[in-house]
């Protein structure tokens, strides 16, 4: 069978390889017999579930039959209730129509791909991101240009980097602030400076904001949209709002594109899960976002304990995260102390003799990533200590 070039060239995601290699651990004698059980600080997700009402409503709505096609942009309902929560939480207007309802923010990315990119097209991101971002560019016919960054600049995109790197195809910028897998954010003034230097380019500027609630420090947490009506906003309701498995996020899109993804969303997706969006509406009740802004506090928490647990084992964290729920650490020592080649291979070791699953860096870039491990710190902090104590144990005895 003839594949396609296009599936061809989509690299795997290689945490949710750790994962399969950790079930394939899973189902060995050695860690039958250990007594332990495995700790995954490898996949983004919480481990907090959806809110109380949010599964009431979800119940409800399937016992009143509400389980039909809605527009293919969401419940209108949905779209009022986030053009509130902008108000209430940014101080931002934005106009309900602007807002696209999504089957999560995967389906939003790549909306605004299609919509935006033609072949051949060139978008600038940073080196470290998500990597599945930039396979929605690749997938859409564009090419994702990875600009190595530090923790000089919050390892985010600086003005001068993206100026010195558009070019003739440069059709624009795909940012993620706080972003994933480094937990840091872009500077109010900076995210500002290269939105403006976009904008007289005729370029576009997609911002991945799906962590933005997450955000901790005073000096960051602003979205994108109160810079610039042009931003392509993409959002989700899995991270803040506790509802990965629920795939559903949102878009905020400057008015003339609503019409074009629109059309987009009928022909790909009809529409996002009615169950869900209507589960969703109690999000944004007093009750649930009280609750939301407690486990808001506990994310932070657990990176305050997680972090200087991890600097006395070695593993240092270059940025301290301001947002999300990552700590992006330079292994490199470790590495040296163990006489072991890259952060592929210690991922390996941890998961193999600690029973610990970690991200790799590979999964994130390419410039230094043999240096890098993404610990997820989702996870409680009863398993964050464990997971600190167990390879603390295993580096201090050696491999």
């Amino acid at each position: 069978m003839r594949i396609s070039q296009r599936a061809r060239q989509i690299e795997p995601f290689y945490v949710m390889e750790v994962a399969k290699a950790a079930e394939q651990v899973q189902a060995s004698s050695a860690y039958k017999n250990s007594g332990q059980r495995m700790i995954r600080l490898n996949i983004g997700e919480p481990d907090f579930t959806a809110a109380p009402l949010v599964q009431e409503r979800a119940m409800r709505a399937i016992r009143d039959a509400m389980t039909q096609y809605t527009h293919a942009t969401g419940l209108p309902e949905l779209r009022d209730l986030i053009s509130q929560w902008y108000k209430d939480r940014y101080k931002l207007n934005i106009d309900p129509l602007r807002i696209i309802i999504t089957s999560g923010a995967s389906a939003a990315l790549q909306l605004a791909c299609l919509a935006l990119i033609e072949t051949g097209d060139e978008i600038l991101m940073p080196d470290p991101s998500y990597p599945c971002n930039r396979q929605f560019v690749q997938a859409s016919g564009g090419t994702p240009k990875l600009i190595p960054t530090s923790a000089d600049s919050r390892f985010q995109l600086t003005l001068s980097q993206v100026q010195e790197n558009w070019g003739k195809n440069t059709r624009g910028v795909l940012l993620a602030s706080p972003s994933n897998p480094t937990g840091t954010s872009i500077a109010p003034d900076v995210f500002k400076s290269i939105i403006d230097f976009v904008q007289s380019k005729g370029g576009i500027t997609l911002a991945d904001e799906i962590y933005l609630g997450l955000s901790y420090e005073d000096q960051f947490g602003l979205s994108a949209l109160s810079m610039s009506d042009q931003v392509i906003s993409i959002n989700s309701f899995s991270k803040y709002f506790n509802m990965t498995g629920w795939r559903l996020g949102w878009m905020v899109v400057p008015a003339e594109l609503t019409a074009p993804i629109e059309r987009l969303a009928q022909n790909l997706f009809i529409c996002p899960s009615t169950v869900s969006q209507y589960a969703a509406l109690a999000c944004f009740e007093p009750e649930s976002l009280a609750l939301f802004e407690a486990r808001r506090g506990e994310f932070k928490a657990r990176r305050d304990l997680f972090v200087p647990l991890l600097k006395k084992m070695g593993l240092h964290v270059p940025v301290v995260p301001d947002g999300a729920f990552y700590a992006w650490a330079d292994c490199s020592d470790v590495c040296k102390k163990l006489g072991i080649a890259s952060s592929w291979e210690l991922a390996f070791e941890f998961l193999n003799k600690a029973y610990v699953a970690v991200g790799p860096g590979r999964d994130f870039g390419i410039y230094e990533m043999q240096k890098y491990i993404r610990f997820s710190t989702a996870s409680s902090s009863a398993e964050l200590e464990e997971a600190a104590h167990r390879l603390h144990k295993l580096i201090g005895d050696g491999l």
